[in-house]
């Protein structure tokens, strides 16, 4: 998705290995990311991860019991695309965060070309 929106200018996680990682290090400060850690013991401050990572462990991990790697990809796949193209989301106005993204777009572009002097819209 960096590829169409960019890297964000700051990820928020908790202090777990997989975030503390000399990998994950590298690739935050390789691509201008600043890395903030939450309080140990104090998940709210990364509530929206930690409602979505239940969401995810609920609805699509533990519905599933999976014996390859292909079969986890590919109900993944079908959860994710579920999640962001189809379900409507409350935070969002009752669309799914794809439409949400796109209207996010189209208003962005408008704001742009409003911003153009008249002889360059054209």
């Amino acid at each position: 998705m960096a590829r169409f929106r960019g890297y964000p200018q700051a990820v928020r996680t908790d202090n777990g290995p997989e975030f503390t990682s000399r990998a994950f290090m590298a690739w935050a400060q390789g691509h201008g990311i600043r890395h903030i850690l939450i309080e140990p013991g104090r998940p709210m401050q990364n509530g929206y991860i930690e409602s979505f990572n239940g969401k995810f462990r609920d609805e699509c991990l533990n519905e599933h019991w999976f014996q390859t790697l292909a079969q986890a990809r590919a109900a993944i796949a079908t959860w994710r695309q579920d999640f962001n193209e189809v379900r409507p989301h409350s935070s969002l106005g009752r669309i799914p965060p794809a439409r949400f993204a796109e209207q996010h777009r189209q208003r962005a572009g408008d704001a742009a070309k409003d911003q153009l002097p008249n002889s360059q819209i054209d």
